[in-house]
């Protein structure tokens, strides 16, 4: 996916009042700042009462869903072969959230687990440095996974700002915005 589907794909789920977080690789080129890999698809962590309005807003968009893994998650393809990877998430009132595994399992997002990060040199919400490490873990690596660990790693610990969405334009310029979850 490139960056331009990716900026406005999350445009227009701010635009919707959805609360997105990107995941994957592409969270680790926006802590970055810059773009240092391809990437298959784009990995939304998404606020699990959002679900339907996101996934009607990708329906909109040409998107259908290619694999369901409900509740952990959900695979959703385009017509033109762009990939969005959601993965549900329930929000607890300390800014921590859970997402359910395929095997009663569950996977935890813990109140650092939210930044802001840049694509395309647009504030976007993501996971943070720190949820990523802790998500690259037990299981062995492939090789876009110790890319990521070692861009990971060599990223200042610090806690960055956490929007919640990107705002609707305002003189010109998305900007980010604090949205509590629902």
């Amino acid at each position: 996916m490139r960056s331009g589907d990716v900026v406005e794909l999350l445009q227009s789920l701010a635009d919707a009042g959805v609360s997105a977080f990107v995941a994957g690789g592409w969270a680790v080129d926006a802590l970055v700042g810059h773009q240092t890999r391809d990437h298959a698809d784009l990995d939304l962590a998404v606020d699990s009462r959002d679900l339907a309005s996101l996934l009607s807003l990708l329906e909109l968009q040409g998107f259908e869903v290619t694999a369901d893994w409900s509740p952990s998650r959900l695979e959703l393809t385009s017509g033109d072969g762009r990939t969005v990877d959601v993965h549900p998430v329930e929000f607890a009132a300390d800014g921590s959230a859970t997402q359910a595994g395929l095997g009663g399992e569950s996977f935890q997002y813990a109140p650092d687990g939210f930044a802001s990060g840049t694509i395309d040199g647009l504030p976007v919400p993501c996971l943070s440095r720190e949820q990523q490490l802790r998500f690259r873990t037990g299981y062995e690596p492939r090789p876009v996974d110790v890319h990521d660990i070692r861009l990971l790693s060599e990223l200042e610990d610090h806690h960055q700002n956490r929007p919640r969405s990107i705002s609707p334009k305002s003189s010109g310029e998305p900007r980010p915005v604090w949205r509590e979850p629902r």
